[in-house]
């Protein structure tokens, strides 16, 4: 039995809700294996926003965060960033994690550049 709470059919986060980013790569078979597994976190996780970022793909945006461990998390939101680091690919994991944030310390200006392009082009993005 799952340790995910189950989702509500349509719900749609609010505009101001955090981002959880992953940063990734696409020959990454771990990445790969983390998608749909992000996928149903995010499903059961409406108060968030996830994205996927290949870092690669998106090297303007993501090549200041210096990945070395894939898959990478970054959830952040206008009030700071809660956590970036690399996180296994768990989705109870993540769901927990999700759960119990740390409250948020301020976000570089790396961060702020990444959710700014988030905001602009989610569907991009899109998880």
């Amino acid at each position: 039995m799952s340790a995910l709470p189950a989702a509500p059919v349509s719900a749609e986060p609010a505009s101001d809700a955090p981002w959880v980013v992953c940063l990734c790569a696409e020959w990454c078979g771990t990445c790969r294996d983390y998608r749909p597994l992000l996928e149903q976190v995010a499903r059961a996780h409406p108060q968030f926003r996830f994205a996927w970022v290949d870092i690669e793909d998106h090297a303007e945006i993501a090549d200041a965060f210096d990945v070395e461990t894939f898959p990478t998390l970054l959830i952040a939101g206008a009030d700071g960033t809660r956590f970036l680091g690399p996180l296994l690919p768990h989705a109870e994991t993540l769901s927990r994690m999700l759960g119990a944030l740390q409250a948020p310390q301020p976000s570089s200006l790396d961060v702020d550049l990444l959710l700014a392009v988030l905001e602009k082009r989610p569907g991009e993005f899109a998880v």
